[in-house]
This record gives structure tokens, sequence and C-alpha cells, in this order.
């Protein structure tokens, strides 16, 4: 997966300080980025895919319930690659982020990854194209339906939000990208900022941002409850599984030799116990739930330690 030129990208920062506010009650008890899908937490499924990509290094800014990324990378590694954690007491937004990690970063080129999606979208090829053109920025684009808000012409972002009226097509914004150290003397110290001025403030002085359009392959956003459930019923039923991630990390499910019954898309966590008789249809059990013995659950999700009983159909626990 690293670029047919030969060059990659050692580092990578990864947002993971968001709050996740559309999926509370989820993110009361786990930050976002630590969510399980089907037992595996959503950022790790970032960390496989930039590992594939040539990654070694990994920072990643922590702030709602920052410790318990202290436990989840306690041993400073993941997959014996070093990961360190940056704590923003207030967050910073994207751009503050960046310039508050620049110590941890450095100044070779390095890729910024929501800890928040669930992709396998080409980072060969977003990689390639910010060598091959001599980018200052490149930005992977999509056609998701979110916002179009960012216009592309000839591999060149020409436009963000329409602030330029620039001709090309509009694509939104993958939340991946790749930038290089010039980023930091655009940046204020320490200071709440979203990237997305500092680079329409760029294209404006002659900055070359890049885009590349990676509508292949699949991109899941996980900003609801609907959709949280969603992506584990997609790789459920069509069986996606990105090519980053083998056997020894890619998540399971529950096995058939049980004393309840599960249909559809189900996960069960680590030390949760099931009451003999229970029926779970497309629902999630995080880590040390209890469902009661005879319970129905339906599109239900059960957090930590929580206990559910009875008959409930699109329930948060």
């Amino acid at each position: 997966m690293s670029p047919a030129g030969g060059r990659r990208v050692r580092t990578a920062f990864v947002l993971g300080a968001g709050l996740g506010t559309r999926l509370r009650p989820l993110t009361d008890s786990r930050p976002k980025p630590l969510i399980p899908i089907f037992n595996k937490p959503l950022i790790t499924f970032a960390l496989d895919h930039l590992i594939a990509a040539g990654v070694e290094d990994f920072v990643i800014n922590t702030h709602h319930l920052a410790e318990q990324f202290d436990e989840a990378f306690a041993a400073g590694t993941y997959r014996d690659r070093r990961v360190r954690l940056i704590y923003e007491p207030e967050l910073l937004e994207t751009g503050g982020g960046i310039k508050n990690a620049e110590a941890l970063i450095g100044h070779e080129p390095f890729l910024v990854y929501s800890g928040d999606i669930l992709t396998d979208l080409d980072l060969g090829a977003l990689v390639e194209a910010h060598f091959r053109d001599g980018n200052d920025v490149t930005m992977a684009l999509r056609d998701t339906g979110f916002s179009s808000g960012v216009t592309l012409e000839r591999g060149r972002v020409t436009d963000i939000r329409q602030r330029y009226g620039a001709p090309g097509t509009r694509h939104d914004f993958a939340n991946v990208s790749v930038w290089n150290a010039g980023i930091y003397a655009r940046l204020p110290e320490v200071k709440k900022i979203s990237f997305v001025p500092v680079l329409s403030d760029w294209i404006g002085e002659g900055g070359r941002i890049g885009g590349v359009l990676l509508n292949d392959r699949d991109w899941f956003n996980v900003g609801s409850r609907e959709e949280y459930l969603a992506v584990h019923r997609h790789i459920h039923e069509h069986g996606w599984r990105p090519a980053y991630l083998d056997d020894e990390h890619w998540p399971s499910a529950p096995d058939g030799n049980l004393d309840y019954e599960v249909e559809g898309a189900c996960a069960v966590g680590t030390g949760s116990r099931i009451g003999e008789g229970a029926s779970l249809t497309n629902t999630i059990v995080w880590d040390d739930a209890e469902i009661a013995s005879g319970a129905q659950l339906r599109d239900c999700i059960v957090r930590d330690h929580c206990v559910a009983e009875g008959i409930h159909e699109g329930t948060d626990f």
C-alpha cells in the first residue's frame, strides 16, 4: 500500500480529542475513537490502515475521557509502533491541535487522520500524489453527500466553501490528508482554530493544496447511533473487510456455541455475561455488561458495566 515512487510518510497525527456529542449517551462512557466495532476500538482501524501505508510513529491528541487513551496505550506503542499522547485541557480543533503537537510530530511530511472514521481508502495514492505534485498539503476527497465544500480542478484544490468562486468540481473532505511542515508557521500559538480557514488563506496566496478524489473502496462516518449500528450491519451482511487487516487484527462476532440466541450483526464484549435464553438481534454489547436470562434485545447498545433485562428495541443502556 506504500506509494509507487517509494516515498512514504512515517508519522501520523491522529485526531482523538473530539467530544462525539451526536453519539451521546454512548460517548458519556467512552471517547468516540475508543467505541468498539465488533469489540475492536474504532481508532485502531485508523492505526492499522496507517501502518499498512508505512507509518511508524503516531501522535494522538486527547481531551474527553483522556484517561481511557492513557489506559489503551499504556505501553506507549501499538503493534510495536510508537504512540505518544498529547492532552488538550481545552479543545484546540484541527489547526490548533496540529500546532500544539508540532514538537512531537516533527518537520517531515506527516499524515493527519480522523480517529473517528472507518475507511479503507487508498492512502498510497494520496501519499504518492503529495510527493509527485510537490504539494504543501494534499487532501483526500470523496463524494459522501455531506457538504461538498472542497473545489477540485486537475488535482488542485482551488477553493474551500466557495470563498473565491473558483472553477472545478465540488467534493467532501474525507478527513485524511498529508501535510508539509510549512503549515506550522501559518498557525497561531496554541489557539483553538480549524485548519479550514488557514488552508483557504493559503490557497489565495498561491499555496500548492492538492486533492485526490478517492471514491473507490469504503468510507464510514460513525457520527450517530444509527451510523454506529449500520457499520456493524454492513460488515456482517456484506462481509466487508479492509485489506490492511489480517486475521489476527480483525474483530470477531459471537460463535455458535452459545446458550443464548444471536441474529444479525451482534457483538459481545470481554467479560460480559449473557443469561440463558436471552435473544440478541442486531445488538452490540460492550465490556463487562450483563444481559438477564430471557431478555430480548433488538437494535440495542449495552454499554460497559450496564445491565439489560426485559424486552427492548432501539434502546441504549
